[in-house]
This record gives structure tokens, C-alpha cells and sequence, in this order.
């Protein structure tokens, strides 16, 4: 089992920046893919970046192309999501998911998630 922390939300006016990240314990982290998601009020939760275990692979929605960047550091266990030029229509609160299968854009892949951490952003 693999437990997973994110932090770093907040509010943020449109145009600006904001990084989140996710932090694990529990069993080897090195090894697992990490995606990231997010979920709006009275929204399916979506895709938003993902990343290998070696950090060689990444993917985005079309979304969030060009302006975030997902990245992760083995050493401290943690992956993080950088967020440029935001958009009020990125308000969600923002979740990270492990698995041991690979890269992946499906919800269904990942086994661990974490309590997610909210961004908002302001017109």
C-alpha cells in the first residue's frame, strides 16, 4: 500500500501561478506512475498530467497543455504539478494517484489516491 499527500492549493487570481504536490510514504515510491486529476463541483473528475516511474514519459489533457508541467522527485518521494497561466475554469480540487502498472490517462489504473488539495482561481 502506498499513501498519498497533496498540498499546496490555494486561491489564485487568472494569469498566475501555482504549484502543488504530492508527497509518499508507505512502500517504495520510485517505481509507481503518478497522475494527476482533478474534479470540479457537479463535474466527473478528469485527466490532467501523468508521469512514469522514471520521469522520462509524461502526458497532458488538452487542457492543460503548454501551461502545466508534471514532475517528480524519487528522493523525496514527491511529484509535483506546476500550474501557469491559470484559468477560472481550473478550479477543482486537484488529486494524485499511484500505480504500479505504467503510465496512464484512466481513472480506473490507479489504486492509491490521495485527499485531494482545491485550487481556485479568480476571474
Amino acid at each position: 500500500q502506498v499513501q498519498l499527500v497533496e498540498s499546496g492549493g490555494g486561491l489564485v487570481q487568472a494569469g498566475g501561478s501555482l504549484r502543488v504536490s504530492c508527497t509518499a510514504s508507505g512502500r517504495t515510491f520510485s517505481r509507481y506512475s503518478i497522475g494527476w486529476f482533478r474534479q470540479a463541483p457537479g463535474k466527473e473528475r478528469e485527466f490532467v498530467a501523468t508521469i512514469n516511474w522514471s520521469g522520462g514519459s509524461t502526458a497532458y489533457a488538452d487542457s492543460v497543455k503548454g501551461r502545466f508541467t508534471i514532475s517528480r522527485d524519487n528522493a523525496k518521494n514527491t511529484s509535483y504539478l506546476q500550474m501557469n497561466s491559470l484559468r477560472p475554469e481550473d478550479t477543482a480540487l486537484y488529486y494524485c494517484a499511484a500505480t504500479q502498472r505504467g503510465l496512464s490517462t484512466k481513472i480506473a489504473v490507479y489504486d492509491y489516491w490521495g485527499q485531494g488539495t482545491q485550487v481556485t482561481v479568480s476571474s
